[in-house]
C-alpha cells in the first residue's frame, strides 16, 4: 500500500470521527490521536521501519501540535448551526493528513525511530 493510499484512508476515517462525534460534547481528540497513532505506524510498517506504539505517540503528540489550535477554533464554531459537523469532519481529516505527510518527511530522513527527538523533528519540519 502506498504513503498516498494508507494517509487517505486514516484521514477519510477521521473526517468520519470528526463528523459523528460533532454533536456530543467531549473531545474526540483521544480517539483520533489513536487513528493518527496507527497511521503513524503504518506508515513506519510501508518503510519496514520497527516502530513501538510509543515512539509512534510520541512523534504524533510532536507532529500534532497544530492540534492544539483546532480545539479553540472547534470551539468557535460549534455554536453556529450546519457548520459543526462540516467543520469537525474537515478539520479532522486535514489535521491526520497533515500529520501523515510530516510522518513521511520524518520517516525519510531518518535511519533509525528508536526514540523520536521532538526538536530534531522540529527543526527538520521548519527547515524544509
Amino acid at each position: 500500500m502506498s504513503d498516498h493510499l494508507v494517509i487517505h484512508a486514516f484521514s477519510t476515517a477521521a473526517a468520519g470521527i470528526g463528523a459523528g462525534l460533532a454533536p456530543f460534547p467531549g473531545p474526540d481528540t483521544p480517539i483520533l490521536a489513536s487513528l493518527q497513532t496507527s497511521m503513524i505506524m503504518a506508515l513506519a510498517g510501508e518503510r519496514s521501519v520497527s516502530m513501538s506504539r510509543v515512539a509512534a505517540a510520541e512523534l504524533l503528540l510532536t507532529l500534532g501540535a497544530v492540534m492544539v489550535g483546532r480545539g479553540a477554533s472547534r470551539a468557535l464554531v460549534r455554536w453556529i448551526p450546519g457548520w459543526n459537523i462540516a467543520f469537525c469532519s474537515i478539520t479532522a481529516a486535514a489535521v491526520t493528513e497533515a500529520i501523515g505527510w510530516a510522518a513521511v518527511r520524518w520517516f525519510d530522513s531518518q535511519a533509525s525511530l528508536d526514540h523520536v527527538d521532538h526538536g530534531a523533528v522540529m527543526d527538520d519540519l521548519h527547515a524544509g
